[in-house]
């Protein structure tokens, strides 16, 4: 059973401490690094790809601090590698072998120099930008040339991400710890890899199912090849860190992917198209937050109870215990953790109270408040310093003298959090399936175990499954209906494409737990007017729409934003509402609190297709179902809970 997370009763933290330990191992000097960044750039693609790449990138350089260092490189069946330290912007391209074994047969340091390839922000800004204009897609009949032919007579492919990667991976480690102590690399997909080394095979994706019978929502969740894995790690040992950024609708297999960028310590993006993306706003908010590096988390407790799993994008170091690797991070990184008692009697009474020590180690670069000689650094005139920082807490945590204690200090969004962990870690093991199994069966045993406590042992005619006397459990089955009605869990015959469905899971993951319940529950708001709001929230469904008798509703969905005028709505209502409204500050406002930016879409009942707002009222839909619209979708789904905790209670009598 999965334990519920609760908020202890009371938490005092007993200290918090910051240190700034010294930044080298020898001495006292300083240890200079500077940040860089580069670019790889998918050219088996659109031009509306690379015009939405273009202003992302230029999004990027708005965001990057002076004395940042730049590269530009670009994959097809060849990398081109990027000089704009000249006159005018260089390219030298190298081929890359169409063999899955094979690796690019010259070192990218003897086709340009690092250096020559790493350009200085603050003087090459414009050169830069020039750059990006040349970029231009590799036409069909320029990557059948070298590409050739398969044996079976069909035409090759032309992507050869996975060799370019690889080499462009080797090419930066020439510099860890001298010119850098943490490159990012942003890599900019429009399909899969299907060229030369890391290829990936796409036909997995629909014909095999229909002749081999097997279950799609298994089979498409791991990864195909462990070569995007294996180069994670190599990415790490070189202090390389990627983001992914797939922009496409078509089957791209990021469950291989996903491992380059989220072992490395980077995100994972999906767009299905360049016509509404919002990948120019994320570059650009990234890059303006501070982030961490070679961070190592540990935590550790008194002696009663343990810490039972750990879940988040990091790694447990392979010595000591309770310490997790953080490859970067930022503000916004989440982590979670379960606990277990240590015997069999939990916290003693005569005990000490329970204790929870954090401690995270991490390091930065941060610019010196004294520019460099220009005369000695004529390529740049700032220096960057790398500075490794501590900080400790220290909480003392409070015991529930009873079950309805521990049941009011349940905190429901933290509840959902370690929820969705799990179900993500059984479906990747066991299938879609069991994911959703587990989760009902974990309401069912919650129900059962809350009654039986609420009825001190006797036996139950009636089921509470509202637990009315518990305001703080009430949220759970409305949460538990909505995850299972989130595409997350939804089978692959529903249509959800298993490649969205890999990206919520690396999303899903990393959210905190207030994020994480806007995405899988909603926020629903009713406005009056522009400028009043009348009801904070409602619950998902046409009942609620039409009982508020409210004109404008705004949907938080965490990645979609929708602002939805009702058909009865007044006229004299403007539409779209005023960028000076109460509306559009809540809009603003949160938007800037988000780690990516949500999709904003207006829509007025009636004029407009509003499939995309229904949707979401997803408490008159089928929770097994293809989300038909009936009068029994929450209800039902409640009716059956019921049902279900009468017969575990059944068993558990017998």
């Amino acid at each position: 059973m999965i334990a519920p997370s609760c908020r202890p009763p009371s938490s005092i933290s007993i200290s918090q401490v910051w240190i700034e330990v010294d930044g080298t191992e020898e001495g006292n000097v300083q240890v200079q690094a500077r940040p860089v960044y580069v670019a790889a750039v998918d050219l088996c693609s659109s031009e509306e790809f690379l015009e939405l790449i273009k202003s992302s990138l230029l999004a990027a350089l708005e965001a990057l601090v002076p004395g940042s260092l730049f590269g530009l490189v670009t994959f097809s069946h060849k990398i081109g590698l990027y000089d704009v330290q000249g006159p005018i912007p260089v390219v030298k391209n190298v081929f890359i072998p169409s063999d899955v074994d094979d690796t690019v047969p010259v070192d990218l340091e003897d086709v340009m120099p690092l250096l020559s390839f790493l350009a200085p922000v603050e003087t090459c800004k414009d050169r830069i930008a020039a750059a990006f204009e040349t970029l231009r897609p590799t036409t069909s009949w320029e990557r059948s040339t070298p590409v050739g032919q398969g044996p079976d007579g069909v035409l090759l492919g032309g992507r050869g991400f996975g060799a370019a990667m690889t080499a462009l991976i080797n090419y930066l480690s020439s510099e860890y710890g001298t010119t850098f102590a943490l490159a990012r690399v942003f890599a900019f997909l429009s399909g899969a890899p299907d060229y030369g080394a890391g290829q990936l095979d796409t036909r997995r994706y629909g014909e095999q199912y229909a002749s081999k019978g097997e279950d799609a929502d298994r089979a498409l969740l791991p990864e195909q090849t462990p070569f995007y894995r294996d180069l994670a790690a190599v990415a790490v040992q070189a202090g390389v860190c990627v983001d992914i950024f797939a922009v496409t609708n078509e089957y791209t297999d990021l469950a291989s992917l996903k491992f380059l960028s989220i072992e490395s310590g980077g995100s994972l993006f999906l767009y299905a198209n360049t016509d509404d993306s919002t990948l120019p706003q994320d570059m650009y908010r990234m890059l303006s937050r501070p982030y961490a590096f070679g961070c190592m988390l540990r935590l550790r407790t008194s002696s009663d109870f343990r810490t039972g799993h750990s879940y988040g994008h990091f790694f447990p170091d392979p010595q000591y215990e309770n310490v997790q690797h953080i490859i970067c991070c930022d503000s916004f990184a989440t982590y979670a953790y379960d606990f277990a008692f240590s015997t069999s009697e939990g916290f003693s009474r005569h005990s000490e109270p329970p204790i929870v020590q954090i401690a995270f180690q991490y390091s930065v670069v941060e610019p010196s408040e004294e520019k460099s000689d220009k005369e000695s650094k004529p390529s740049g005139s700032f220096k960057f310093y790398l500075k490794r920082r501590l900080r400790l807490r220290t909480l003392q945590l409070g015991v529930a003298r009873n079950m309805n204690e521990l049941y009011d200090s349940v905190d429901s969004e933290a509840v959902l959090s370690i929820l969705v962990h799990k179900v993500i870690q059984v479906s990747l093991e066991e299938g879609v399936r069991e994911g959703r199994n587990l989760l009902h069966d974990w309401l069912v045993i919650l129900t059962a175990q809350y009654n039986d406590a609420q009825n001190g042992g006797s036996s139950i005619s009636h089921v509470d499954v509202a637990f009315s006397q518990s305001p703080q459990l009430q949220p759970l089955p409305r949460l538990v209906f909505a995850l299972l009605r989130n595409p997350l869990l939804r089978l692959h015959e529903e249509g959800i494409h298993p490649d969205y469905r890999i990206f919520l899971q690396c999303l899903f993951s990393a959210l905190e737990p207030t994020s994480l319940c806007k995405a899988v529950y909603p926020v629903l708001t009713s406005y009056a007017s522009p400028d009043k709001e009348a009801y904070p929230r409602h619950s998902l469904s046409r009942a609620a729409l039409i009982t508020s008798g409210s004109p404008i509703f705004l949907l938080d969905a965490f990645t979609n934003l929708i602002v939805y005028y009702s058909s009865s709505a007044d006229p004299s209502l403007p539409f779209p509402p005023p960028h000076d409204c109460l509306l559009r500050m809540t809009i603003n406002r949160l938007k800037q609190e988000r780690s990516i930016t949500p999709k904003l879409i207006f829509l007025h009942g009636g004029k407009d297709d509003s499939t995309i707002f229904e949707n979401y009222l997803i408490e008159e839909q089928d929770v097994d179902g293809a989300g038909i619209i009936s009068t029994t979708g929450f209800v039902s789904f409640l009716e059956g809970i019921v049902r279900d905790v009468l017969e575990y209670l059944k068993g558990e009598k017998s």
